[in-house]
């Protein structure tokens, strides 16, 4: 699971964590257009949604992350999106934990932001069944980037966790499968119903003129 939970990362990966995560919520703010912030709203929502159901698979289990998916149509408000579905589902859940926000954060958002700064153009400019085929492709690398950083932090935290860290690894297999073909239908559609989500809005023109 990308929720880590309280008490099991050391004190140098949880400050590493939050100093990543708030950097990059800043980053990401001060950058937020206030007309895309229905859509990071709605994404969060469906991300606490998704991720509070859990499948079992041997020791472990897995959760949908929609990370690519996220990163592709939000780009780096990402962050916001992915830290406040976390914060309720730890305050409201017990999902996590709140000294970990930070690096849970970094972990689901990082991968997903990437693959949105490297794919969200060419899916902007693609036909439907192309954008489809570099959605899944970029959903299914933010699915494997997510398994290797929770991996990281738990062996970085010790080396008791690496074995777990290792299957871990292991359990992101089929979910990455998963991920893939959901992110690429729901590309496909959206491309076909409103393909300029993936634009980048253009700065609106100043109310006033400046003097």
């Amino acid at each position: 699971m990308a929720h880590i939970p309280d008490g099991v990362l050391s004190l140098p990966v949880l400050a590493g964590g939050a100093v990543a995560a708030v950097a990059a919520l800043g980053l990401s703010l001060r950058a937020l257009d206030e007309r895309a912030l229905p859509r990071v709203a709605i994404l969060s929502a469906g991300f606490f949604a998704v991720s509070l159901f859990s499948i079992p698979v041997g020791p472990a289990s897995i959760h949908l992350l929609l990370g690519g998916l996220m990163g592709l149509i939000l780009g780096p408000a990402i962050f916001p999106a992915v830290f406040a579905a976390l914060v309720l589902q730890a305050m409201m859940f017990g999902f996590g934990g709140l000294t970990t926000l930070g690096v849970n954060t970094i972990n689901v958002a990082l991968p997903g932001a990437l693959v949105g700064l490297a794919l969200r153009p060419l899916v902007a400019s693609a036909n439907a069944p192309r954008a489809a085929l570099l959605a899944s492709l970029g959903s299914g690398l933010a699915v494997i980037g997510t398994g290797l950083m929770v991996a990281a932090s738990l062996a970085l935290s010790s080396t008791d966790y690496e074995t777990s860290a290792r299957v871990m690894i292991a359990t992101y297999a089929p979910l990455t499968i998963i991920e893939a073909l959901i992110a690429g239908s729901c590309v496909s559609f959206v491309k076909k119903v409103k393909p300029d989500l993936f634009e980048t809005p253009a700065p609106e023109a100043d109310a006033e003129a400046r003097p």
